[in-house]
């Protein structure tokens, strides 16, 4: 099998622009249409393809770096000039790399100047030099966050001139402490390292923020893979994957998503992605102990409670926008044929400069906007939907299609058209057809199972019934078993690097 440690490829023959620097020694670089193209000899022969160690193939005189792998380009005091990128190496493990050329006699403001032209170009519309706050969490997922920092993060982060603060990060809850007392004024972004939970924390800190509005909307969110299912990451940076998603990271356009609001008592929360009540809460929230397993956990916990055949009794009220999956499918068509994926002159979605022009844009010191339909202790709006469910086997509602890497439970979830899907299924279901339920998660067949109810909703209510105890899980993190009211629509920003995607239809 042919193996290369870089993602730097020979170049076809192809005409490239006239942004051509030219220094000594035969060597070259242009600024092609989608990547720099380098005439270097000898960077080209590190870079050929390999099998079992040796070289193969004619030997290239030109290779192309993506414009997306470039991290950084500069002039040191030595007049040289340094191309900071990356490559792949094998098990998709990102690293840097740099290219340091003297620039002997080539005068430096036309140097400068094309400097300047390649950073435009390998940065486009995304922000460059991000001043971020990082967030470690060491006891995310199986353990190692602090190693996938230091050796799969950092050094991405620094090559690309961002300015770092770091936190390791020592007990429950800290994440909700830091965010809610953040200076916004001071940093562009805030990175977890971890699994789910730290980032719902980060949330929630901002939502208790006096300038709870302004907050979300003035620092972007971004989420470095270090946990169990690692949601947040595969849906925002289209990986699970420390390397590519610092990457994404580092590239990400601020794009919107939406947050739902949470009553269960006197309590208000947020949501950025997912509520669930049977199976899936309690092979999540019921599994802890297994961490060390990784993902596996959650495959683990569900065998278990298949087999047992436990059903979770309740009444739920629901505000109906699309009944059945035809209305759903064609409103997600809609919406990324035409909201979602195009961009405006600004760079950002459509959907996201809406919301930066529309009148609810948040002044200086509002915090969360009012709730549309009361809290849990209002009562049910009269044009909501109720049911009484006996035999309920699974209640889960997101706003993003992937839950783990495996797991699109969502297909038709988009981040910010104002609603949230629901998914539910009858808990006495034969185990047989039970596990293919289930498995058909990972084929992409879910959606279109005849045993799974998918609707999209503005809102609901959720009552469990004849239950002392039991698991109800907020993205990932447990509340008490008691009665919750959910809606959905408010939007914030967030880092996403909108190139890359998991496909679900």
């Amino acid at each position: 099998m042919a193996e290369s440690d870089s993602v730097a490829l020979p170049l076809a023959p192809e005409t490239y622009s006239d942004h051509v620097l030219t220094l000594g020694k035969g060597i070259s670089l242009a600024l092609g249409s989608d990547a720099l193209v380098a005439k270097d000899k000898d960077l080209a022969k590190r870079n050929r393809t390999r099998f079992c160690g040796v070289a193969i193939g004619n030997l290239p005189t030109e290779i192309a770096l993506p414009y997306y792998n470039i991290l950084w380009a500069s002039i040191d005091n030595d007049n040289e000039l340094v191309i900071d990128y990356t490559t792949e190496k094998r098990n998709a493990k990102i690293r840097c790399e740099r290219l340091q050329y003297s620039l002997g006699n080539t005068p430096i403001v036309p140097a400068q100047a094309w400097i300047e032209t390649l950073l435009k170009r390998a940065y486009g519309q995304a922000q460059r030099q991000r001043r971020a706050k990082v967030l470690v969490n060491p006891h995310a997922g199986p353990g190692g966050a602090v190693h996938i920092w230091e050796t799969d993060v950092r050094p991405l982060f620094e090559a690309a001139r961002m300015t770092l603060d770091v936190v390791t990060t020592g007990h429950g809850g800290q994440g909700t402490q830091i965010s809610e007392a953040l200076d916004i004024d001071a940093y562009d972004v805030l990175v977890v390292c971890s699994g789910d939970g730290l980032a719902y924390e980060v949330f929630n800190g901002f939502g208790k923020r006096a300038d709870a509005r302004s907050a979300l909307q003035k620092v972007a969110i971004a989420h470095i893979p270090c946990g169990s299912g690692n949601a947040m990451s595969c849906n925002l940076n289209g990986s699970h994957l420390p390397g590519p998603s610092a990457l994404a990271v580092i590239k990400g356009v601020r794009t919107s998503i939406d947050l739902m609001s949470i009553t269960q008592g006197s309590r208000r929360m947020l949501s950025f992605l997912s509520q669930s009540v049977g199976i899936i809460a309690e092979a999540d929230l019921g599994t802890e102990n297994m961490r060390w397993l990784g993902a596996a956990r959650f495959d683990v916990g569900v065998a278990q409670r298949i087999f047992s055949k436990k059903v979770y009794p309740c009444d739920f009220a629901i505000k109906v926008e699309y009944e059945n999956k035809s209305e759903v499918r064609a409103h997600y068509k809609r919406i990324r044929n035409g909201e979602q994926g195009q961009k405006n002159e600004g760079g950002e979605s459509t959907a996201a400069a809406s919301l930066l022009t529309s009148d609810s844009k948040p002044e200086a010191g509002e915090g969360l906007p009012p709730l549309r339909f009361g809290t849990i202790n209002d009562e049910v709006p009269d044009d909501w939907e109720t049911t009484s469910y006996d035999k309920l086997g699974n209640f889960y509602c997101g706003n993003m299609a992937w839950m783990a890497p495996n797991a699109n439970f969502f297909s038709a979830a988009c981040i910010n058209d104002g609603l949230m899907d629901l998914v539910t299924n009858d808990g006495d279901i034969p185990v047989r057809k039970y596990i293919d339920l289930m498995t058909s998660v990972e084929t992409g067949k879910f959606f279109d199972n005849s045993l799974v109810s998918y609707r999209k909703i503005v809102a609901y209510r959720f009552t469990p019934r004849n239950q002392i105890d039991g698991h109800i899980s907020i993205d990932g993190e447990r509340i008490p078993f008691e009665p919750f009211q959910v809606e959905a629509g408010w939007e914030l920003e967030a880092d996403r690097y909108q190139r890359l995607s998991y496909k679900r239809f």
